[in-house]
């Protein structure tokens, strides 16, 4: 196939565009406009394919956009660009509604309008990458499944909401055949080094404190993200538009869980003085920091025949070693693009 992945620079992207190109054999063109999540480094291991191509433009130009459908006409669009990092929408809500609102809409409409003009249309998909962030909370029991009511809590959360809206009404009203999936919190390699589980590594590695919101204890499903590619090249290839799919890896944990996970595996790979949860800093909570998400993915399982190879406990290993092996890729921007110190911490 030949697919247009939005955001294919960044994190989740970047990994949908290695296993399309290099375990699928998709031509993928990334459409990106590289700021500060979006990174061509993540690419270099398909970056010499002849399958790979690149162009960056603003999913909210929709004149780029219409360009690109136009010259590089494609089966298939996976949609991730979008603005994620939720303490970021807290201080700065203005650019998630511009990319994640309006950018998707530009999207939709751009592939509304080629897929008429197109006589094989029925092949074409467009596949729309959310967050399980828009159910909202959930208690101490419980899953997310398909049919859980909209219920966000964030500026991103509620933009992302929004997005999914609009992919549904398009494929409700003009036909588009979409298909929505809803994630739970990815991580492994070449995650942008100021999310949780990197920062930790990271901090560790450099002993200093390793912030932790509230008293730790919001609990979150966990996806390995090759796992999370994995899972949207079978939607792409098997699922039925109009549908929705959860992706999510059954691995609960809560914050502190994870944090101590990590210094768990410091303390083996890089052992210091002193135990590295001696480091762990409990620092004021976010403003509407949802309690709990849990992703039922049965309907992916069921349907698709899909599973997480990666346990958590296998997961956070590979992750933890490759940030130690990697510092070519994370260092250039730990110190330049941010500084080293967490980002979008909302003052008092």
């Amino acid at each position: 196939m030949r697919v247009i992945v939005t955001g294919g620079a960044g994190f989740i992207g970047s990994a949908v565009c290695r296993h399309f190109i290099q375990d699928l054999g998709h031509d993928v063109v990334v459409l990106d406009k590289l700021t500060y999540a979006g990174n061509l480094a993540s690419l270099a291991p398909v970056a010499s394919s002849p399958l790979y191509s690149f162009a960056q433009h603003d999913i909210c130009d929709a004149a780029a956009v219409d360009r690109l459908f136009n010259s590089y006409q494609p089966d298939a669009v996976v949609h991730l660009a979008a603005e994620s990092h939720v303490d970021r929408s807290i201080s700065g809500s203005n650019v998630f509604v511009q990319t994640n609102v309006n950018g998707t809409f530009n999207l939709l409409e751009a592939a509304r309008k080629y897929v008429a003009s197109r006589k094989n249309a029925d092949r074409f998909r467009f596949v729309h990458v959310s967050t399980d962030e828009v159910y909202g909370s959930l208690g101490a029991d419980g899953l997310f499944t398909e049919t859980t009511s909209y219920d966000p809590s964030s500026p991103y959360s509620a933009t992302k909401a929004a997005s999914d809206h609009l992919a549904k009404a398009w494929h409700r009203t003009y036909g588009l055949p979409v298909i929505v999936s809803n994630c739970s919190n990815n991580y492994g390699p070449y995650h942008f080094p100021e999310k949780l589980i990197p920062l930790i590594i990271l901090n560790a590695l450099e002993r200093k404190p390793l912030p932790v919101y509230g008293d730790g204890s919001n609990i979150r499903d966990w996806l390995f993200v090759e796992d999370h590619a994995r899972a949207l090249g079978l939607i792409l290839d098997k699922g039925r538009p109009g549908e929705t799919y959860n992706i999510g890896g059954r691995n609960e944990r809560s914050n502190l869980d994870v944090v101590h996970q990590i210094c768990t595996w410091m303390d083996r790979l890089r052992p210091a003085v002193a135990e590295h949860r001696d480091l762990i800093t409990f620092v004021a909570d976010r403003p509407g920091h949802d309690l709990r998400y849990a992703i039922d993915a049965s309907k992916l399982e069921t349907e698709l025949g899909w599973r997480a190879q990666e346990t958590f406990e296998t997961g956070i290993e590979k992750t933890v070693r490759w940030y130690l092996d990697r510092s070519d890729w994370w260092q250039p921007l730990r110190k330049d693009v941010y500084g080293g110190d967490r980002l979008g911490l909302v003052k008092a």
